[in-house]
């Protein structure tokens, strides 16, 4: 309980990403989704909720999920490194005016980090959902969204729902079919 009932602090850096993901969408752009785990379930999740849909019907938007594809992590992980199975995949498909979104309980994750830089480096707009202080990916992003707390199932589940939130407010913006 404790740990949600510290989301309401976080309420502007949500808002802040709702607008950005909105801009992008509305202007052709994609968005991206990467984490690891759990967090790489969740990730995969939320860009079924955009390529789907979320509450109502639309129209369909590009929400990708770095995670899904086991044939190209592994082929990234063996011919590469397992550090660099999501920003090769920025690299790939990130262009200007499209948005990553990074999940990471912990902020540990170098693959993590790797995503966020080159997205910066490419023009994305990055926001990253955090747990745990926020380790060393701590002020890599645009926007952060630091969930309070150590437990990672916690933070996974206060992740999932303020992915949830940020698709409610994203959503009436969004063109329908």
């Amino acid at each position: 309980m404790e740990t949600f009932q510290s989301l309401g602090s976080l309420e502007p850096a949500v808002v802040a990403a709702a607008e950005i993901v909105l801009a992008s969408l509305k202007s052709g752009g994609k968005l991206l989704f990467c984490g690891n785990g759990g967090s790489g379930a969740d990730s995969a999740h939320i860009a079924t909720e955009f390529t789907c849909r979320f509450m109502g019907d639309r129209r369909p938007y590009p929400g990708i999920a770095l995670t899904a594809d086991g044939g190209l992590l592994t082929a990234i992980g063996n011919d590469y490194a397992f550090g660099d199975i999501f920003s090769r995949q920025v690299r790939a498909y990130g262009r200007r005016g499209d948005v990553l979104i990074a999940l990471s309980s912990s902020g540990k994750s170098r693959n993590i980090l790797s995503a966020i830089e080159e997205a910066r480096r490419l023009g994305l707009k990055t926001v990253v959902f955090l747990g745990k202080g926020g380790g060393f990916t701590k002020g890599a992003a645009d926007i952060e969204i630091l969930v309070p707390g150590t437990v990672t199932a916690r933070i996974q589940e206060a992740h999932k729902f303020l992915l949830h939130v940020m698709c409610e407010l994203v959503e009436p913006g969004l063109e329908k079919e």
